[in-house]
């Protein structure tokens, strides 16, 4: 992706697993320099391979995943020896698999929040050694709950002045 700059305040839909720390921090962040977020919830969007495919623009399929998936830390699912076709038919019958956050920004799509040009054009600048990507509840992974699924479809409108949840 090119690097370009989204206008302040952009309304962007950011894709979360409810209840993920490290999801709370990130839309803090951007709401914090003001952006407007609708927020989904990751696991519970309808996904198909066509509408998935362009949140993870040029990465390596193995960064298409999340690293702290159970699938993943068991070894059930080994990134590195999928197939995109393969990689994405597991994300649509397991979207915990999905790398988190996913988020558009009119035609722009990123999965992750890692810096690099998507964040650069969100305005967002990282201190050297802050992580908000890596799963917050590592230490805890066992504890960290499967969310609560919400009514299929609700979405949460956030604004600069507050986050509604």
């Amino acid at each position: 992706m090119a690097t370009q700059t989204l206008p302040t305040p952009a309304e962007l839909v950011f894709y979360e697993k409810p209840g993920c720390v490290s999801n709370a921090r990130q839309k803090a962040l951007l709401v914090e320099i003001g952006h407007c977020l609708e927020v989904r919830n990751l696991l519970t969007e309808h996904w198909v391979p066509e509408r998935l495919r362009p949140f993870f623009g040029d990465l390596a399929v193995s960064d298409w995943f999340n690293p702290t998936a159970p699938r993943v830390l068991s070894g059930e699912v080994r990134p590195a020896e999928l197939s995109e076709a393969g990689a994405l038919a597991l994300m649509m019958a397991d979207p915990l698999l999905i790398r988190r956050p996913l988020i558009e920004a009119g035609e722009l799509r990123s999965c992750g929040f890692a810096p690099g040009p998507f964040l650069d054009a969100l305005g967002v600048v990282l201190d050297e050694g802050v992580d908000l990507q890596s799963c917050s509840r590592l230490s805890q992974l066992a504890d960290c709950p499967l969310p609560v699924c919400p009514t299929p479809g609700l979405t949460v409108r956030s604004a600069a002045l507050g986050v509604a949840g």
